[in-house]
């Protein structure tokens, strides 16, 4: 699958079945569970020719647009359902202490989730300018928050030492 969405990334047009199976070597049926997987990731758009009855593919232009799809598709697939089993285990009366142990850990767990989770959310609706902006910021924005903690307490935090 990555050779395919590779080839197609940096292909200059829309490719065919027959043109990945030529370029890259591989069986029909590969490319084909490929393009099927790609697509319900949506990584790659299907376009259809006029007189023609191959099916033709690419990605988007924009990498941004790309890279968000990505986080966006391994949190339905990934974090999204692990949130769900952790919620329905929470939910559970603990019957002796290694449930009650391991319930605690899950709800650290579930809670550090959630606060990415929401953080994600919150990213999402960035114009990519301003999402471009935040991520050049790095380590800036750790001495922010430094310079911040030595103005003001830190809810629930200890007092740093200068």
């Amino acid at each position: 699958m990555g050779q395919i969405y590779a080839l197609l990334f940096v292909s200059d047009r829309a490719l065919n079945a027959d043109d990945l199976v030529d370029a890259l070597g591989l069986s029909r049926g590969s490319v084909s569970m490929g393009l099927k997987e790609l697509q319900s990731w949506n990584l790659v758009r299907m376009h259809h020719r006029p007189g023609e009855r191959r099916e033709y593919f690419d990605t988007p232009e924009d990498v941004w647009a790309i890279m968000r799809t990505l986080v966006e598709e391994r949190k339905k697939r990934e974090i999204d359902p692990t949130l769900t089993v952790l919620r329905e285990l929470l939910m559970q009366t603990p019957t002796n202490d290694g449930d009650a142990h391991a319930q605690t850990r899950m709800a650290a767990m579930h809670d550090q989730i959630e606060l990415l989770t929401s953080w994600y959310a919150d990213i999402q609706k960035l114009e990519t300018e301003r999402l471009v902006q935040l991520l050049s910021l790095g380590s800036r924005i750790a001495k922010a928050l430094e310079f911040k903690d030595k103005l003001f307490a830190i809810p629930g935090g200890k007092a740093k030492a200068t």
